[in-house]
């Protein structure tokens, strides 16, 4: 399954990374943008290669409502949260194989500390 996108999947999300041990990965982009429009075809097949893994495509201009304290000056824009626990956020190379290559390292180490979730932000609309 592709990417979900939260402008048409709201719903669907928030079930999946309300089930335990869920990692969510999401791509915080724009609509306007070449590089993320030329970027979704692979996140979109990193996620049918992972469907344990809730993938999520979020248009951070259409859905600004609901990061508005959250500062993306580059994309494409990652970020990956297990249950507990922010395990990275920040600017990636537009290289699908640079997420392929962080899920590996990040699912061999669970329940590390790290940054405050995002999750609150998607789920409450």
């Amino acid at each position: 399954m592709p990417a979900l996108n939260l402008d048409t999947d709201a719903e669907r999300i928030a079930e999946r990374i309300g089930e335990p041990d869920t990692l969510f990965v999401a791509c915080l982009c724009a609509e306007w943008c070449g590089t993320c429009r030329d970027y979704r075809e692979g996140f979109d097949r990193l996620a049918d290669a992972h469907p344990e893994i809730c993938f999520a495509w979020i248009d951070i201009e259409s859905q600004a409502d609901r990061f508005e304290d959250l500062d993306v000056e580059n994309f494409p824009t990652i970020l990956i949260e297990d249950s507990i626990t922010t395990r990275f956020f920040g600017t990636v190379l537009p290289q699908v194989s640079i997420v392929a290559r962080m899920l590996v390292d990040l699912t061999a180490l669970p329940n590390m500390a790290g940054a405050p979730k995002l999750r609150p932000a998607l789920v409450a609309a």
